[in-house]
């Protein structure tokens, strides 16, 4: 990888990181379906400002029906899930699951893309899955049903993301590549389209009390147009460039800095967890990123 490439990761991070404090404005009024809905229109909408205003050519070179589909499973589907978790689950504990993205990613690539699982791979997504566990200091809870199909949903989402990245590449990239702008607007319009039935249905029966504020629609915003839009224009461009598995340990990044921007503008206080927690983290960041030589299946690495 080169320096430009960390610098990409760690922006988009930065990005998906602050979407967390978005969501705190805009989630507790809203709900939690509504603003995942709201988040792929406005996503869906600022990217087509933004092909406007760079006047791209919107030729999707008849793959739009598979980017469609790749937004269902790599926004719609998590979405959906991730807002039934929060119905099921304490808070925290989908940050903890949504660590498992890399882990979801190695798998599926070893089961179903022949990807080879290295040693080192495996022992990097299981060091960041404890610095995960330290940073977000959720404590015990009592084994239900409830939790138990909570943490179902959310391995349902971290599953759809390491399967998508994998499909960007077979679908998009291994078959001469489009613009990553393109990518991202038709994945949104998918998730769109697919989300559409369920918001309909949601908001007919349980509407919201209220709809909110310009503080909240302003969280919305930022959250479509930043923490969608362009965000995806970077994540796509890094799976062309790097590879789905390295580009996946973006999630082990974003819990470190939704803590750094509580600490800058919620006047949130850092603790020795977030400082045992951000090494195990750089440490699983580095053992999936870096160049893997002891093998555990006879293939080469192709990542």
């Amino acid at each position: 990888m080169k320096l430009s490439d960390y610098v990409r990761l760690l922006i988009l991070a930065a990005i998906w990181g602050a979407s967390f404090l978005f969501m705190r404005l805009s989630a507790p009024v809203l709900g939690a379906l509504p603003t995942a809905f709201f988040r792929v229109l406005l996503g869906a909408i600022g990217l087509a400002v933004i092909l406007a205003l760079l006047k791209t050519n919107v030729d999707f070179k008849g793959k739009l029906q598979p980017i469609m589909v790749l937004g269902v499973i790599n926004s719609g589907i998590p979405f959906l899930m991730y807002s039934v978790a929060a119905l099921l689950l304490p808070a925290g504990y989908s940050a903890i699951f949504n660590a498992t993205t890399p882990m979801m990613g190695v798998l599926i690539g070893w089961m179903c893309f022949s990807e080879a699982l290295t040693l080192k791979k495996a022992a990097g997504v299981l060091i960041g899955l404890m610095g995960i566990a330290i940073l977000t200091s959720t404590g015990p809870v009592a084994l239900s049903m409830s939790v138990v199909m909570g943490a179902l949903a959310c391995l349902v989402a971290t599953s759809c993301y390491g399967a998508a990245g994998f499909l960007t590449k077979r679908w998009v990239a291994d078959k001469g590549g489009l613009d990553a702008k393109l990518v991202a607007f038709g994945s949104q319009v998918g998730a769109t389209l697919f989300l559409v039935p369920f918001f309909g249905v949601s908001a007919a029966i349980n509407p919201p009390p209220t709809w909110g504020n310009p503080e909240v629609w302003g969280a919305l915003l930022a959250l479509g147009f930043i923490c969608t839009a362009c965000a995806y224009i970077l994540y796509f461009r890094l799976i062309a460039d790097i590879g789905p598995v390295r580009s996946l340990t973006v999630t082990f990044l974003i819990p470190p800095f939704g803590v750094l921007w509580g600490v800058l503008l919620l006047g949130e206080r850092l603790s020795l967890a977030h400082l045992y927690g951000g090494g195990l983290i750089c440490l699983a960041v580095w053992c999936v990123l870096s160049n893997n030589r002891q093998k555990v299946t006879g293939s080469p690495a192709s990542d």
